[in-house]
């Protein structure tokens, strides 16, 4: 029995034994699977967090693609792109073209990245949560008492930062306090995110078709230099467009666009994820980034062809506004070919002795400066022209000393007061108007005033545009714009300023009350009218201010100068004063070159019935000749570091100076000696045409004495 019973024992603790065994093997077997599942599932989670992340991303680099290469095709046909444009310089510009919008459109994912970086709950546990709570409440009171540095000339954006700022410290602590909204709250986050940057990129392609539209370039300096003046610049868009329905339609685009983006299955699937994955995607995502930025700015910088309508159809527009966003400032002996100073010295002292000396007695006549807005030559019947838009110009052209020749120093308003009021070539980036420490500078001001004039700047428009009420007030001129003028004078105006006949009207009194005081003065005259938008008021001319057209422009400043000079002829002061009409710049500077010489040619007249002698000038004048030039026929003798001459001197030897706040060109002999950054220098062969412009072809250096003088002029900044 007790065998049977030790056997019995015995058995069952094999047996036990044996589901023990089998137990502790089935166990591992589970928990080995189980581990194995858990780490197949994960890596399917990582795949599928990858995949929900990319997925948005690649679309808006393919919708970026697809609106450059639209805008591509647009802008082919657009009339501002002048002449033929070679097949295979077209197809290479949409190849380099679809890189560089793949290239941005992957680093404007970067909104879309942070948003998928940064959903996370840990951000409202303790203590984090009441760091990132104080901190944004910091930022917010900040913005709204404290920070002052941006309301100067652009009250807007601190606004809009302000809002941001409410925004978000708000959210934070809704979405601290009640945590169910949440998801929904990165669902949306995550929609809007994308609906922003598709509106972005739309109003990105509408933009730089507008602004092809008006300069025949993508963006460059003019679009950088108008970004300060939001106001001015916001102003005309609303009044040059009709916004409403073009906002409407963006609006709706973009939701649709947006849709189609974030929806997956119908629904917003946000891409969440664990810690590790989020750094390995945020790794994979940022290496992607430096290589897209490499991308795009060795893109930016290749020159396809040497015509340059090619090189701009290639670029992306928000790589040209970085970039000349960063030449803004442009040192010259950093950036451009350069010769010894004392050489650059010598030679300017040979070519403009600082000394003008006049045999015959000088004659103190008043003098009134009219700048007009955006005159190209061609707009004139003397040039060819047949549309009849200046028929009071052309009338007094033949009855005033015509410059057939002339050319303005750049493509912007500043460039040609300063070429007038310096009488110095352009400096590259920007213009000496908008420059630091630009006040207490030689100027025709003051000649003038030591000749004992009275000298005053009169401005449509609020002179603190561009910087002009500094420059003008700094040196030496009496401001007179807008602000001065009561409500009743202004009968029509625009984000600009008012319209041209309220400013000669209100010249009209300030002459008057000039000549009471029995001293003479100069007065220089800045219109606006000949700017888009183009009103102006009713019934003047034939062409009615509602169809918001250049033409209209040109013809209504036209009489409006027109019936200036008829209602001065009433005045005493009328046969004592000489008057000097001249544009600032074209009204366009797109071309086939970096630098066409035709977007540069103005019109110029001086006019004083009885003391200047109708007659035409025909030969190469620059802008900066104009005063020196009114200073010789009054047999001014005077003392100062300009480079204007005047052009009806025996001596006088025939040059132009024409650039961009980049590309400094030199203009005499019939070639053109263009200098441009990484100190290149080129020429090319300018043949004159039968209404004074100049036809240009590349050749080889053929001057090196050409080559010198440019380098001597720009290098020495006009010796001031």
């Amino acid at each position: 029995m007790l065998k049977i019973a030790h056997h019995a024992r015995g058995g069952t603790i094999a047996i036990c034994g044996r589901r023990i065994g089998q137990f502790t093997r089935d166990f591992y077997v589970s928990l080995s699977a189980e581990r194995l599942y858990n780490t197949s599932s994960l890596r399917m989670q990582s795949r599928q967090t990858y995949i929900d992340f990319s997925r948005p991303l690649l679309r808006v680099v393919g919708l970026t693609v697809a609106a450059g290469f639209f805008l591509r095709l647009v802008l082919i046909f657009n009339p501002q792109t002048i002449g033929s444009l070679p097949f295979g310089g077209l197809v290479l510009a949409f190849v380099r073209g679809a890189l560089t919008d793949a290239c941005v459109g992957l680093l404007g994912g970067f909104g879309i990245f942070l948003n998928y970086l940064f959903i996370s709950e840990s951000k409202y546990r303790r203590p984090l949560n009441y760091v990132l709570g104080g901190l944004l409440l910091v930022i917010l009171l900040y913005l709204s008492f404290f920070d002052k540095s941006l309301t100067e000339f652009n009250k807007g954006l601190t606004r809009v930062l302000t809002y941001l700022a409410l925004y978000k410290a708000v959210s934070f602590g809704l979405r601290w306090a009640f945590p169910r909204i949440r998801p929904v709250y990165n669902k949306v986050v995550f929609f809007l995110t994308v609906f922003v940057f598709v509106t972005a990129l739309l109003v990105d392609t509408v933009s730089a078709y507008f602004f092809w539209g008006e300069f025949g370039v993508r963006y460059n300096f003019i679009a950088v230099d108008y970004l300060v003046y939001t106001n001015e610049v916001i102003g005309n868009i609303f009044e040059s467009y009709p916004m409403v329905p073009l906002l409407i339609g963006l609006g709706i685009a973009s939701l649709l666009i947006t849709s189609f983006v974030v929806l997956q299955k119908r629904k917003i699937a946000v891409p969440q994820a664990s810690l590790g994955v989020k750094l390995r995607a945020a790794g994979l995502y940022l290496t992607a980034c430096i290589v897209a930025l490499l991308g795009a700015v060795g893109l930016t910088s290749l020159h396809l062809s040497s015509n340059q309508y090619v090189n701009e159809l290639g670029d992306n527009g928000l790589c040209k506004f970085v970039e000349a966003f960063r030449s803004s400032q442009l040192n010259y002996d950093q950036f451009y070919l350069t010769m010894s100073p004392q050489k650059a010295k010598d030679m300017m002292q040979r070519l403009y002795p600082a000394k003008v000396e006049d045999p015959l007695p000088e004659t103190r006549k008043n003098i009134v400066l009219i700048m007009v807005e955006s005159l190209s030559a061609d707009y004139m019947a003397a040039f060819g022209n047949q549309d009849h838009l200046t028929p009071c110009l052309d009338s007094l052209a033949q009855h005033s000393l015509f410059f057939e020749s002339l050319y303005a120093c750049g493509n912007r308003t500043v460039r040609g007061l300063e070429a007038v009021t310096l009488c110095q070539p352009p400096c590259p980036g920007e213009s000496k108007i908008k420059q630091p420490n630009n006040t207490g500078l030689y100027t025709v001001a003051t000649i003038l005033r030591q000749k004992g004039y009275r000298t005053q700047f009169l401005y449509g428009g609020d002179s603190y545009f561009d910087n002009m009420r500094a420059f003008f007030g700094g040196n030496g001129y009496e401001i007179i714009d807008k602000t001065t003028m009561r409500p009743e004078e202004i009968t029509c105006s625009t984000v600009w300023g008012a319209c041209d006949e309220d400013l000669f009207n209100h010249a009209l009194r300030v002459f008057d009350q000039n000549a009471a005081q029995g001293k003479p003065f100069y007065a220089h005259l800045m219109t606006t009218s000949n700017h888009r938008p183009y009103i102006y008021p009713e019934g003047k001319i034939d062409i009615p201010p509602t169809a918001r057209s250049r033409s209209g422009g040109v013809k209504y400043t036209d009489y409006a100068i027109g019936r200036f000079l008829k209602d001065a002829e009433k005045h005493a002061w009328f046969k004592q004063t000489v008057f000097v009409i001249i544009a600032d710049h074209c009204a366009s500077s797109a071309g086939s070159t970096e630098v066409p010489l035709e977007r540069y040619h103005i019109p110029a007249m001086i006019y004083a019935p009885g003391f200047v002698k109708p007659g035409k000038v025909g030969h190469l004048v620059s802008q900066v000749d104009m005063m020196p030039t009114v200073f010789g026929l009054l047999h001014f003798s005077y003392q100062a570091p300009f480079c204007g001459r005047n052009a009806l001197h025996p001596n006088y030897v025939p040059r132009a100076f024409a650039a961009t706040y980049q590309d400094m060109g030199y203009l005499r002999e019939n070639v053109f000696t263009l200098l441009s950054p990484t100190r290149r220098v080129m020429q090319q062969i300018a043949t004159p045409t039968p209404f004074h412009t100049y036809v240009q072809r590349p050749t080889p250096l053929c001057s090196q004495k050409l080559v010198e003088e440019a380098v001597a002029h720009y290098q020495t900044g006009g010796r001031q």
